[in-house]
Order: C-alpha cells, then sequence, then structure tokens
C-alpha cells in the first residue's frame, strides 16, 4: 500500500472519536505514521541506512521471543501455541543468527548497546538451557555487558525458580510478570495460561533474587470484570509489591479471538466494559496506587517514590532512538527508517537459513513526520517539554501544534504551560484517543495496521 492510497477500514487509533462502547480495532498507538503505509517498495532504503556509518546516537535491540501456553482471547501479538521443541530451536537458531548479520553490518557494527528487551510471545516460555545458549550466541554479535537496562516480560506458569535464576544470570535488570488480573475466573474466561496462585507461587522466588526492578501489568476492562474484581485484583497487586506496575485498557484489535468472535455475530453476548468504565477503574488504580507511595510515570505506569525505577526501553523508543527488532514480524527502527521483519514463520526461517535478512516492508517518514511522532509518543508521559524539540529539531511544537494543543485544552485533556503542555488527568487517561487529533490528514480515519 501506498502513502497516497486510503485503507478500507478506520481505526480509533487514526479517528478522533468519543465513541463510548468499545469498538474493533487498535487504540493503543505504538507508532506514527501509521503501519498501513509501511509496504515492500520501501525495504531498499533500509539495505542502504544498515551500509552507512554508525551515527552518534544509541542503540537498543529488542527480541521476540513468539511462543506461549494458550493464547489470550485479547491477543493480537504473532504467537505460537503448537510449536515443538525442535521447532522452537530452529526459531531460536535463526534469531541469533540475524542477530549476527546486523552485527556485520556498518550501521550497528561496534555500536555498544543502550538498552535490551526480551518480549513476546513469552520469553520465560523457553527452557534455561536454551536461553543460555542464545545468549550465548547474543553476546558474542552484540554484547551488552554496558547496557541501563535487560528487561524480560514473564507468564507465571512458565517460572521456576532454576528459570529465574538463569534469568537473572543472563543480566536482567527489570522484569515484568504478566499477571493481567488476580481473579482465576476471569482469567480462564479471556484465555490466560495462567492463575493466581502461580503468582503466589513464583513471588518469593522473584524477590529473593533482588531484580533491580520488577513490573506486574494488569489490564482493565478484561471480559467479565467487574468493579469489585477490579477493586480486588488492585489490592492484592499492593500486596505483591512491586517496584512499577503497568495498567492498560482492554481494546480488541481486528485479529484477536474476541474480535472475530463479535465480528461472526457469535460473541454477541460477550460482557464488554464501555470506555468510560475502564477510565474509571485506570484511574481508581492509579489513586490507589498514589495513596501507596507510588508517583504516575506515564499514561500506563506507576512506579514506587522511594525506588525511582526507569524504563530505559519505553523511553528510547518514544524519543527516536535507533532500536534493532530480531524475531519474526519485529519492528526496527534506524537511521529515521521504520521497519518490519516478515511476519510468516517459513518466510522469516528460510531467509535468515540462507542468510539473508527477513525483511518485509519498510517506510522513511519526512522530518515532520518524525517530530510528529516524537510528540504524540512523549505525550504519553503526560507532559511534553517545549525545549526538548527546540534543542532537538529546531521546531517551536507550541507554535506547529498550537491550534490541536487548544482545541484540548478547551475540552479539558490538557493545560498549555510556559515551555510545554501537561495533560490533564481526565486526558492523561484517554490520551491515545487523543492523539489523532495531531495526524497529517492523509493519516486520518485510515486503517492502523
Amino acid at each position: 500500500m501506498s502513502a497516497t492510497s486510503s485503507p478500507a477500514q478506520a481505526e480509533p487509533a487514526t479517528t478522533r472519536s468519543s465513541a463510548a462502547q468499545t469498538e474493533i480495532g487498535s487504540v493503543f498507538v505504538s507508532n506514527y505514521p501509521p503501519y498501513s503505509f509501511w509496504n515492500e517498495e520501501g525495504v531498499p532504503a533500509v539495505e542502504k541506512i544498515l551500509d552507512t556509518p554508525p551515527a552518534a546516537t544509541e542503540l537498543g535491540l529488542y527480541l521476540h521471543i513468539p511462543f506461549c501456553r494458550k493464547r489470550c482471547k485479547f491477543c493480537y501479538f504473532r504467537v505460537y501455541t503448537d510449536k515443538n521443541s525442535g521447532e522452537i530451536q530452529r526459531y531460536l537458531a535463526a534469531l541469533a543468527r540475524e542477530v549476527e548479520l546486523y552485527s556485520a553490518r556498518p550501521r550497528i557494527a561496534s555500536r555498544p548497546l543502550k538498552f535490551v528487551y526480551f518480549g513476546g510471545g513469552t520469553p520465560s516460555y523457553i527452557s534455561a538451557r536454551h536461553l543460555r545458549e542464545l545468549v550465548g550466541r547474543f553476546q558474542a554479535a552484540l554484547p551488552w555487558d554496558g547496557a541501563e537496562e535487560v528487561a524480560f516480560e514473564c507468564e507465571p506458569g512458565t517460572l521456576t525458580q532454576a528459570k529465574l535464576e538463569a534469568i537473572k544470570e543472563i543480566g536482567v535488570t527489570r522484569l515484568s510478570l504478566g499477571v493481567e488480573n488476580l481473579d482465576d475466573e476471569i482469567l480462564r474466561e479471556n484465555g490466560r495460561a495462567h492463575l493466581s496462585s502461580e503468582v503466589y507461587q513464583v513471588a518469593p522466588w522473584i524477590k529473593a533474587l533482588e531484580f533491580s526492578q520488577v513490573n506486574v501489568d494488569l489490564i482493565a476492562g478484561m471480559v467479565g470484570q467487574t468493579e469489585p474484581s477490579w477493586r480486588d485484583t488492585v489490592q492484592r497487586t499492593l500486596d505483591l509489591d512491586p517496584d512499577s506496575v503497568t495498567v492498560y485498557q482492554m481494546e480488541l484489535p481486528f485479529n484477536t479471538v474476541y474480535s472475530k468472535s463479535i465480528s461472526s455475530d457469535s460473541g454477541k453476548g460477550l460482557q464488554l466494559a464501555d470506555w468510560q468504565t475502564k477510565r474509571a477503574w485506570h484511574d481508581y488504580a492509579f489513586a490507589q496506587f498514589e495513596a501507596a507511595g507510588y508517583r504516575v510515570a506515564s499514561a500506563y505506569t506507576v512506579v514506587k517514590k522511594d525506588k525511582p525505577g526507569r524504563f530505559v526501553y519505553r523511553d528510547s523508543v518514544w524519543q527516536g532512538t535507533d532500536m534493532m527488532g530480531m524475531g519474526v514480524a519485529s519492528f526496527s527502527h534506524v537511521g529515521g527508517v521504520h521497519f518490519q521483519n516478515q511476519t510468516s514463520w517459513g518466510e522469516y526461517l528460510g531467509n535468515l537459513e540462507a542468510d539473508k535478512l527477513p525483511l518485509g516492508r519498510a517506510f522513511a517518514p519526512t522530518a515532520a513526520e518524525r517530530l510528529t511522532r516524537e510528540m504524540i509518543l512523549q505525550l504519553k508521559l503526560g507532559k511534553i517539554d517545549a525545549g526538548y524539540f527546540r534543542h532537538k529539531f529546531g521546531a517551536e511544537i507550541l507554535g506547529i501544534f498550537g491550534p490541536a494543543y487548544g482545541k484540548l485544552q478547551d475540552e479539558g485533556m490538557l493545560k498549555l504551560r510556559p515551555d510545554g503542555v501537561e495533560l490533564t488527568r481526565q486526558g492523561l487517561l484517554r490520551v491515545d484517543q487523543l492523539l489523532p487529533e495531531f495526524y497529517d490528514p492523509a493519516y486520518q480515519n485510515t486503517r492502523y495496521t
């Protein structure tokens, strides 16, 4: 699809809407311009940038481990639940080979890594032996001894004490536990593989290993959730005493199990919270965490005031840092060019086994689009510093985006400051639904993915 074409089906992530009900389509904005405008014609720009000398920018590494015990009914990521040990080993060998191929390219060679992020899927699904072997090959190609953060996502039911020890041994500093909810009925209904008992089983092991930062993920508005069950989950999360908590609001992108069932009419009886309810539950959680000594660090996260944690991966991505995304369907951003790996298991593996990079589609944004991208992503932090954009882009964002800021201020979503903007709590809780206000008209009301 070219940047001049118009995708057929618009999504909330590109449409400024005040819809009350949860609609099918992506809401969470992770990039700009929308992914639907990326194409194969952009791939040569990736090869060209990889052959240029390294720039004085920082570099991070994302590693996609796409295996899960079960597929959650709300999941939209590229994951597999049917791969045997041999297939997993084949994938991990290809993943390591991908890192090796990139490490030989002029743009990447010898650059130190600022962060490493193991995402999924479920990185903790693979065995401790496979993890050690994989990391050994990674480290030989792109050492991360000086990285500020090594983050690792976990599903509670895949963890053992020995596996946690292996995760700590490879240098993980930020462990993120996908709890989502602590009501077993809700976990079962939404297709989660774990139950609350497994969270409580692993919690003491995690605490004993003293990771630098332990994060817990929660989702407000899972199918079947009620206000009492949400309040109970928030309190029980406080009792777990994590260093940070990430709260997402349930959404239904096109390719989820729930979305497909709704589209086919088989999911008409689903108990879905509306946006007002989800925002109220999100706000309740933030208020409870704040009362317990946490501070709000973004639209989704709270961190302990007495143990200020950073999320280096998030902040780096939102500031345009170069990031190599390794793995099937993974996204990268290098030298201002955005690109995604092939999304097919066979094509991804086949290319790497032939020593070819598995490039699928790409997009080279203009300078104005790069500015917009950083501004809208950093708005998720709750405030924007105009001086940052003046220094980096030579741009006055209060002038460029003045009309949109003014409109949102009139709506009570933000406040204009002498050198920036600050979201109100109302704006923070719906920030993704505000962001299309800043899009170029060509990207509004389009397909996001």
